[in-house]
């Protein structure tokens, strides 16, 4: 989830905080926990009727923050009306208040006789209109905040010892105030308080807060940096001057910055450094070394190329850096020691001679191995091939067939984020082309969004069958995402697909492509083959968000893929070509022309070409003479790809479809001559329908009278 790295303070003086004291919650969490506290926090006070002028939550791995500005001291009094039984519940046939009118009007505490009858949707209710009196801010909050607290969403909940609330971590302090006041609530046996606890290191000595307002100065005091924007901004800061210092420059990877900023409270960064000879690994096995399995940040030289230095960042002060710099360095050493004899002891073996071993390497339990998976490869790339027209036979092949075979390294076992990146390095190592190797550790891009697609045709290639492999074996046997369940990943692969079509220097039908790698999958091809419409649906939805992220209306959007969308490069030119035109005045010519044809040709199933012989109207002819020539040129348009010429060149019909529908009745007895009237119409609206269907556009500006 992307995360908003700018610093957020209140408009206004702190009148309410709110922090949820816990045990470490994961980094990886906290992104979106914020976000919600803050999103949810904001609804809080918004039904509550206390006001809030802003809004503005924090977190750290100990702590939940929420501060909130402007919160009126309790209520505003107001008239209510308040929905009761319906009225055939309230009143007897002699119109006398039933059990259920007066139950409910003693609830609300007003007499029975005032009830009143209000017709409302669904029927006629009673109403009791009361005056409801505002009440304290600190009362209203006491009740809320247990159920906010507990309304936020993790991705895993725990329950501990035999306490009854399932949340990310146990919580260990509740600090509420409202000003200088107490909001008092109890959550799972943890009572609010005026306490806060500082660093678990530095300060783990309790510290009362005055009031809201002195929150953040005595979380500081505490050597607790609560905001992450502050975390972030002073991890930055550090990082550069510890690089410069070092004659390099720190690789600031956003990812890395996002997840220690929410492992620390109070970061202290420090410089390490390893053995030089190291720096023979591949870069990448040296950054993944640091990052992923330390969270280290690897420090470039002054020519661009990896130091034999680190940064990491620790959770407290200086104190003591020397002994924690020589420990960092050891685990490092022992990583990287660890590293090089995986590589050393690959390389004694030529990358081509591991494939076999794929066959013991399971890809799924119904779709065989990655054996099976680099043979459906194989064949899937050279029908790529053979639907692009490119002559990449040999190195696309030969890519496929070393395509997994770095899995079964002992460097990849390790390192499972190199796959695909060691396998480019050991084909290069065992001597195969350049190009190949290339496609090899492209194979998996884009891996997210925003992700580069591959560089090479050939790598294009690889990565498309890759994922449209993937997609087509999962979708055969009914792994279909649902909700934010996709635990095989088939989102990104789709996204993935999608981006390269719409990158790719080549084109191809879409639905070809699934079928063949339908076709590939065995004895399961035929069963299989059931879930090509969910799949086709499925990278529709892809290519929908991706118009979407490039800024084009939804309507838009809707035409064009109604259209078709078997070529998605295709589909996107259209779209845009759609959306330039469709606020001009002249446009609007077109979609009256086109939508009053398209009304009354829906009219009929019957598909035959016209035939001027059953026109009896001179318009008919006309209409059938314009429709000949605009398509002459517009189909010619379309086929170069000019689409924002095609649809201006409908606007031409206007007049001849106007002139038709003043002089001809369509609708008429004579079945021959209706259904022949019917197949022009059809003509004429199947015309725009090969860009767009125009029906979907919503609020097209008017047309000329």
């Amino acid at each position: 989830m992307p995360e908003n790295t700018a610093r957020r303070t209140l408009d206004g003086a702190v009148d309410f905080v709110l922090e949820v004291g816990t045990e470490e919650i994961p980094a990886r969490f906290l992104p979106a926990a914020i976000e919600q506290l803050e999103a949810r926090g904001r609804a809080l006070f918004e039904e509550s009727l206390l006001g809030a002028k802003d809004i503005v939550a924090y977190a750290t791995p100990r702590r939940l923050v929420l501060l909130v500005a402007g919160v009126a001291q309790r209520q505003v009094d107001r008239e209510a009306d308040v929905k009761g039984p319906a009225k055939k519940a309230a009143f007897d046939a002699e119109g006398r208040p039933t059990k259920a009118a007066e139950g409910f009007a003693k609830s609300q505490g007003v007499d029975p006789a005032d009830l009143v009858v209000k017709a409302v949707a669904g029927g006629e209710y009673v109403f009791a209109h009361k005056h409801v009196a505002g009440r304290a801010a600190e009362d209203v909050l006491g009740e809320a905040l247990p159920k906010l607290i507990t309304s936020l969403e993790w991705p895993k909940l725990m329950r501990w010892g035999d306490h009854d609330l399932r949340f990310v971590r146990p919580v260990k302090w509740l600090l509420a105030l409202y000003r200088g006041t107490v909001v008092q609530f109890s959550l799972d046996g943890v009572t609010s308080g005026r306490t806060t606890l500082g660093h678990r290191f530095l300060h783990p000595e309790a510290l009362s807060v005055a009031t809201a307002a002195d929150y953040l100065a005595v979380a500081r005091v505490g050597q607790v940096i609560v905001d992450p924007a502050e975390r972030r901004a002073q991890i930055i800061a550090q990082l550069r001057a510890l690089a410069t210092k070092a004659g390099g420059k720190a690789i600031e990877d956003p990812d890395l910055l996002t997840e220690v900023t929410h492992l620390v409270e109070y970061p202290t960064a420090l410089i390490g450094r390893f053995a030089p000879e190291y720096l023979q690994l591949p870069a990448d096995v040296l950054i993944t070394s640091m990052k992923h399995h330390q969270r280290f940040f690897p420090v470039l030289d002054d020519q661009g190329r990896l130091a034999p230095l680190f940064i990491t960042v620790r959770n407290g002060d200086d104190y003591a850096l020397d002994v924690v710099r020589a420990g960092n360095e050891k685990v490092l050493r022992a990583r990287l020691a660890d590293a090089k004899f995986f590589y050393d002891d690959d390389l004694k073996r030529p990358l081509a001679d591991r494939v076999a071993e794929l066959d013991r390497v399971a890809f799924q339990e119904r779709l065989g191995t990655m054996g099976d998976k680099t043979r459906r490869l194989e064949a899937l790339t050279a029908d790529i091939l053979g639907l692009a027209h490119r002559p990449l036979v040999e190195t696309v092949r030969r890519a496929a067939h070393l395509a997994k075979a770095d899995l079964v390294t002992s460097m990849v076992k390790e390192f499972p984020e190199l796959q695909g990146r060691m396998g480019q390095v050991y084909a290069e190592k065992s001597g195969e082309p350049a190009e190949v190797a290339v496609a090899v550790g492209e194979q998996y891009r884009p891996a997210f969004a925003g992700d580069e697609v591959p560089s090479t045709v050939a790598g294009k290639v690889l990565a498309l069958a890759d994922k449209v492999d993937t997609l087509a074996a999962a979708f055969g046997i009914g792994l279909v995402p649902t909700g934010s369940q996709d635990p095989y990943g088939l989102r990104r692969a789709a996204q993935g697909v999608v981006a390269i079509l719409l990158a790719a220097d080549f084109r191809l039908s879409l639905g070809q492509l699934i079928d063949r790698a339908f076709s590939h999958l065995g004895d399961l091809a035929a069963k299989a083959a059931e879930g090509r419409p969910a799949l086709m649906d499925f990278l529709r939805a892809r290519l929908t968000n991706a118009m979407a992220e490039a800024g084009l209306r939804y309507d838009v959007i809707e035409a064009t893929l109604a259209a078709g969308f078997d070529d998605p490069a295709r589909a996107f030119e259209r779209a845009r070509a759609l959306a330039s035109v469709r606020d001009e005045e002249a446009f609007a010519d077109v979609v009256t022309a086109f939508t009053r044809a398209a009304n009354l040709a829906g009219k009929t199933a019957a598909v035959r070409p016209v035939d001027p012989a059953l026109f009896e109207h001179d318009a008919e002819r006309r209409l059938l003479e314009a429709y000949e020539s605009v398509a002459a040129e517009a189909l010619v348009m379309e086929n170069d790809g000019r689409y924002t010429a095609f649809l201006r060149e409908l606007s031409k019909l206007r007049p001849a479809v106007d002139a038709f529908f003043d002089a001809v009745m369509v609708m008429v007895d004579d079945q021959r001559v209706r259904e022949n009237r019917l197949n022009l119409l059809r003509s004429v609206s199947g015309l725009a329908t090969r860009v767009a269907d125009l029906s979907k556009l919503v609020a097209a500006p008017a047309a000329k009278a």
